[in-house]
């Protein structure tokens, strides 16, 4: 495989073992590469200018949110900002996080558990290169659990910003979905990318896009992370 096929990505998390560990794991993947290292978010966006700066680039970068120096919620936010081409997947440590609905919030394309298995991570990496969200089944669960007893103050944190003069009720909002695309939405929540979908109602790729295109909007949510998030606070 051309390296120009390839998910180029970089590894961010100030202990240099961990690194090691992701990296021993993408090396069988053929696929994929590691063009870069950082060990706090400071050093990861010098490394992206500089891939930048050799017509280069970088996919994915997997990030760690506890680190000294830059932070990994800071720094998503500043690659977000600036390299809008490059997907941030953001590595927890524990099921519920506090730093995961911050990253979410910067931007980040979707989050997994540090312990996950290897096809996981890998699954995420290609999922997220890919345009989709990777979300760990376990924290997402958690952080529905904790919008619930914060009374839903954490959604408004998380979700986009609505337009202007967009103040009509979330449920007013879902009632506006076609019933496609109200199953679209549902399998979002469940994790299925657009293939899955497809698949499982019989729509071609391109046209679960469409859909997956129509639900954001309609939502006004930044992404199927946000999409997830929504759909299961509204018990879908």
């Amino acid at each position: 495989m051309s390296d120009s096929t390839r998910t180029r990505i970089m590894l961010v998390d100030d202990q240099e073992l961990i690194r090691t560990g992701f990296r021993l794991v993408l090396l069988s993947e053929t696929d994929m590469e590691v063009v870069a290292e950082a060990g706090d978010g400071g050093e990861a966006l010098a490394e992206l200018a500089r891939l930048s700066g050799e017509g280069s680039g970088c996919d994915v970068v997997l990030m760690d949110v506890r680190m000294p120096g830059m932070n990994g919620i800071d720094a998503t936010k500043r690659i977000v900002a600036e390299f809008p081409a490059t997907r941030v997947l953001v590595l927890t440590t524990f099921d519920l996080d506090e730093y995961a609905i911050g990253a979410i919030q910067a931007g980040a394309s979707g989050f997994l558990l540090k312990d996950a298995r290897p096809t996981e991570l890998v699954d995420a990496i290609r999922r997220v290169a890919s345009g989709d969200a990777a979300m760990a089944p376990a924290v997402t669960a958690r952080m529905i659990e904790r919008m619930r007893e914060t009374g839903g103050a954490a959604p408004a944190a998380l979700f986009a910003a609505p337009g202007p003069g967009s103040d009509a009720p979330v449920a007013a909002e879902l009632s506006e979905l076609t019933e496609r695309e109200l199953d679209v939405l549902k399998l979002i929540a469940d994790g299925k990318n657009n293939t899955e979908i497809g698949a499982e109602l019989f729509l071609s790729e391109s046209t679960v896009k469409t859909h997956v295109g129509r639900v954001l909007s309609k939502l006004q949510l930044r992404d199927r992370v946000h999409a997830v998030i929504f759909a299961k606070q509204h018990g879908l």
